[in-house]
């Protein structure tokens, strides 16, 4: 009676668990480049009331395991990584990733970089490319495309045959990530490029909030920033951005399935409460 009581309980704890995920997943249906979780359960560690024995001939044919389980817990929790729907903004600054890949980006405060699928970004008033929250987009910051560091789109590195007095007027950026900036005097030039970073186990990215994630080290980088549309990577479309990945059918069939699991759990924990009164009203 008391194991059927601890079992319910973390059954209890897991099918809460379970919710609070799919909660979540509901709750960033519109954040962009979101990834969808999944709780995975695995049993507890089982009391053994028998153990197994080999059979030693015809007459002693061995016996088998008696065990009782002791209940269950989330063994882990993992994102799916499948591309979101792509949504075209019109804005030339957003940037979706079209296949693997994400972007980096760079705490300016402290250096430390992060990777990114939320393409939200915009130009600051140094020229940089950032996200929503100032951190640096990272690439080729020359045009000779050999340096890397913040993406910086401005007329800096302009040609010779260019008029010294010319402006930008525009820029694009191509599924390579290549950075044109178009001037004034009706010139242009490659002012950088956009890299991406993919992950031999994406699933060890730590999120940080704000669309980012750390622990790339142990996520296991590619050896460097590379080109979009090379070494497995997808392609940069400008003028989009990539939508959550949530399937808000799927997650309302979970949600269904969680919140029965809790209930039957919750009706196990009524029902030994009942068995334990009965025992101890025994003696009136």
């Amino acid at each position: 009676m008391l194991t059927s009581l601890s079992s319910a309980v973390s059954g209890l704890d897991a099918f809460q668990q379970q919710m609070d995920i799919i909660g979540n997943n509901i709750a960033n249906l519109n954040t962009t480049g979101f990834k969808s979780a999944t709780g995975n359960l695995a049993d507890s560690f089982s009391n053994t009331l028998q153990a197994a024995t080999a059979s030693t001939s015809s007459s002693n044919p061995g016996t088998n395991p008696m065990q009782i389980g002791t209940g269950v817990n989330t063994i882990s929790i993992t994102n799916d990584w499948a591309q979101g729907t792509i949504n075209p903004t019109g804005v030339s600054s957003n940037l979706a990733i079209n296949g693997n890949g994400f972007f980096v980006v760079q705490d300016p405060s402290s250096t430390a970089q992060y990777a990114t699928q939320d393409g939200t970004f915009t130009l600051n008033n140094n020229g940089n490319l950032v996200t929503s929250n100032g951190m640096l987009v990272q690439g080729y910051s020359n045009t000779g495309l050999s340096t890397l560091g913040p993406i910086v789109i401005n007329t800096q590195g302009m040609p010779s045959t260019s008029s010294p007095t010319a402006t930008m007027t525009s820029y694009s950026i191509s599924s390579s990530g290549t950075i044109t900036v178009n001037l004034s005097d009706g010139t242009s030039f490659v002012r950088g490029q956009i890299l991406l970073q993919n992950f031999q186990n994406p699933q060890a990215l730590v999120n940080q909030g704000s669309n980012l994630y750390s622990n790339m080290t142990n996520a296991g980088p590619l050896t460097a920033l590379t080109a979009p549309g090379s070494s497995g990577l997808g392609t940069i479309q400008s003028g989009a951005l990539e939508l959550s990945n949530v399937d808000l059918a799927a997650q309302m069939a979970d949600l269904i399935v969680a919140q029965r699991g809790f209930e039957a759990n919750s009706k196990i924990v009524t029902t030994s409460d009942e068995l334990l009164q009965d025992v101890v009203n025994m003696k009136r």
